[in-house]
């Protein structure tokens, strides 16, 4: 690649905060003409160039996507208010446009005068996608609705544009923290330990342990005193109490939005445009697979119950024959020491063998050569990223010899620090789209994570479930980079929510593949590999309790969807408690507001995570059909480009996996995974 210059000039990264109200200003103020423009058509004067209207779409999102995304790693606080006001301004607009009748009428003429004509036959798929999908933004829109109710419905959802952006302001900005002495933090790897804060409270020395992944998830994990891990987790739940009445708000809007378009329930509104198509339908999925999996996790549950019973007794802690959430969590104490017991596997050995800096640069020369492109890394004074923290790559095909062989850009912002974002994931800056003038815009795209720093004595670590949580995220990234689509609405991951993690999720199942767990790792301190020994170790560790896990993920699933589909408005603190413990059998002390912390409610996954697991189902077929027989083999990365990657969203999702898998996909793969059986009448509901 050296000599060769990217087509497309990356953006700047110094925006002043009056900058970025200025800029998304201007932005809408462009948008605004192209429909003004479309709605002064007559009915005869619309035909496919009304399609303009998707270029602009692909232009708005190239001049405001940056902005918007700065409340989520800005440093400066006034930059990311700014950020966060440009993404209230950004919705509102948005809501406006869509509630624009005589654009929409436009749209209707349009797709009414291309099938009179027999030109709409005469388009490409993807050009009849893309009118199809226009015209269905207008009904769900509500401009079927009489002046008066778009009116209120565009009220409606202007407020609770405002209250979703105001509640992940207060996630995003989330700052608490635990204070636990050295004692109370008994079991935590000192690795761990000399990261957090410490000072002196009340004469008494003490750790601060943020709510950041990598401070809380240690403490569920290893903490050996279960008050420590009851404090831990009754904390880190009640963290965004502040949103409990924005919750609440979220969903009463929601509820009321979706009567006024005519839906059932807001999940039937959400799941009109989904693969599952009901909200009726994806409750069948999540209670077919609660119940296969309601006897496995009762086994389960007796044995780490069984287990916590035989610490409990031999340590002289008190025992009361329950199973708390703090005794499994999200980190799972007792089954990582089932897993110790059992497999004689220790976590803290295994993180020694994945430092950051190998396992970042090994996956992605491992995506890479499986996908036939190259990463360069930006550097001096060429690079420009908001902070010093984030790398900067351009991306080029392996082969390149021109500037044609531009891919996009790439950044990653792995660390955690202040006001951040505090999980994992990937956001699309820029879409890439064919221009009308003819050329291309190319991708940017962005994984932001919280991987730990490293530390005085040793180098960043990683758990093994970070690896796989990196190498998933890593996915997304090659989606966005990848998807080759005239229309930037198709490009990428934007593909029905409930396929969307399919082809991440499919890409996990090479951390658990002796071959790529050897090439990922490397002992910080003898540059060794894993040992045959122990990667088989990990490889059994996969499915342990599994049935536990998944009736967890069910758990979260099921109360996205109840809080959806309810009438009327509940006590959500003491439902997340009670569907918990009904659902994966882990008892709560004092109810604590849990559900606020889950994001996914709240902003972009709103009846979505049951999809976690529904796409799961597609990603082991189509990992064990396909890519099983060698999971580095770059003629199958090539076939998974081409017939997954490449189409983003232009492609009907079913359609798509016919044509990768060369057949319907099924649950059997799913089903053997989970149960070591795939039979007739096994099958659970897709």
């Amino acid at each position: 690649m050296a000599g060769l210059t990217p087509l497309q000039e990356p953006p700047r990264w110094n925006h002043t905060p009056e900058e970025v109200i200025q800029l998304i200003s201007g932005a809408i103020a462009k948008r605004k003409v192209i429909s003004d423009e479309v709605a002064a058509l007559s009915p005869a004067e619309c035909n496919f160039d009304t399609a303009r209207l998707a270029d602009a779409e692909g232009q708005f999102d190239v001049a405001t996507q940056p902005l918007t995304f700065y409340q989520n790693v800005a440093t400066s606080k006034e930059l990311r208010d700014a950020s966060t006001q440009a993404e209230q301004l950004q919705k509102h607009f948005g809501i406006e446009e869509s509630m624009r009748l005589d654009v929409f009428q436009a749209k209707v003429a349009a797709e009414e005068n291309l099938h009179v004509s027999g030109a709409f036959e005469k388009l490409t798929s993807e050009q009849q996608r893309l009118v199809e999908q226009m015209v269905l933004d207008g009904k769900r829109a509500g401009l079927a609705l009489p002046e008066e109710e778009r009116t209120k419905l565009a009220a409606l959802q202007k407020e609770l544009s405002q209250v979703v952006v105001e509640a992940m302001r207060n996630f995003n900005e989330e700052d608490g923290y635990l204070s636990c002495t050295r004692d109370e933090l008994e079991g935590v790897p000192d690795d761990v330990i000399s990261g957090y804060l410490k000072c002196t409270e009340d004469d008494k020395e003490v750790y601060h342990v943020t709510f950041k992944t990598p401070d809380i998830q240690p403490v569920f994990g290893f903490a050996i005193s279960p008050v420590t891990r009851q404090r831990a987790y009754e904390a880190h739940e009640s963290k965004l109490a502040i949103n409990v009445p924005l919750v609440t708000r979220v969903l009463n809007l929601r509820r009321r939005i979706a009567t006024m378009l005519g839906y059932k329930t807001w999940a039937d509104y959400i799941t009109e445009v989904k693969m599952v198509k009901t909200g009726n339908a994806a409750q069948v999925f999540v209670d077919h697979l609660e119940a296969k999996l309601r006897p496995l996790g009762i086994k389960e549950h007796e044995i780490l119950l069984a287990l916590k019973k035989e610490e409990h007794e031999r340590r002289g802690f008190p025992f009361d024959e329950k199973f708390y959430i703090w005794d499994h969590g999200q980190v799972w104490y007792y089954n990582r020491r089932f897993v110790e017991k059992t497999l004689s596997l220790d976590a803290s050995l295994v993180k020694e063998y994945f430092p950051v800096s190998v396992v970042v640069s090994t996956v992605l020369s491992i995506y890479q050569n499986l996908l036939g492109v190259k990463f360069v890394e930006v550097t001096a004074e060429k690079k420009d990223v908001w902070h010093a923290d984030v790398q900067q790559f351009a991306v080029w095909e392996t082969d390149a010899m021109n500037e044609s062989s531009f891919v996009g850009y790439c950044y990653l912002d792995l660390f955690p620090r202040s006001a951040k974002y505090s999980h994992a994931s990937v956001y699309s800056l820029h879409p890439g789209y064919d221009l009308p003038s003819g050329g291309r815009h190319y991708p940017l795209t962005v994984m932001v994570a919280n991987l730990a720093k490293p530390m005085p004595e040793r180098p960043a670590l990683m758990r093994h479930h970070d690896v796989t949580t990196f190498f998933h995220e890593m996915g997304h990234v090659f989606h966005n980079l990848l998807s080759q689509t005239r229309y930037s609405r198709f490009h990428g991951t934007a593909v029905a929510l409930d396929f969307g993690e399919a082809p991440s999720q499919m890409l996990e199942n090479w951390c658990w593949e002796p071959e790529v767990l050897k090439k990922m790792s490397s002992h910080y301190k003898t540059q060794e590999p894993l040992p045959a020994g122990l990667i088989e170790k990990i490889i059994q560790s996969r499915y342990v309790n599994v049935g536990l896990f998944y009736l967890r993920q069910l758990f979260l699933a099921k109360f996205d969807l109840k809080v959806h589909t309810d009438k009327e408005p509940a006590d959500y603190t003491k439902l997340w408690a009670e569907m918990r413990e009904t659902i994966s059998f882990l008892k709560s002390g004092e109810p604590q507001p849990g559900h606020c912390s889950f994001s996914h409610i709240i902003h972009g996954y709103d009846v979505g995570y049951y999809g976690y697991t529904y796409s799961l189902v597609f990603a082991t077929d189509m990992y064990r059909t396909v890519f099983k027989k060698d999971p580095l083999d770059p003629v199958l990365g090539q076939l998974y480009r081409n017939k997954i990657l490449l189409p983003g969203g232009s492609r009907d999702e079913m359609v798509m996996l016919n044509d990768f898998l060369g057949r319907q996909p099924n649950s059997d793969a799913f089903l053997d995974e989970i149960f070591g059986v795939s039979k007739s009448g096994a099958n659970v509901a897709l």
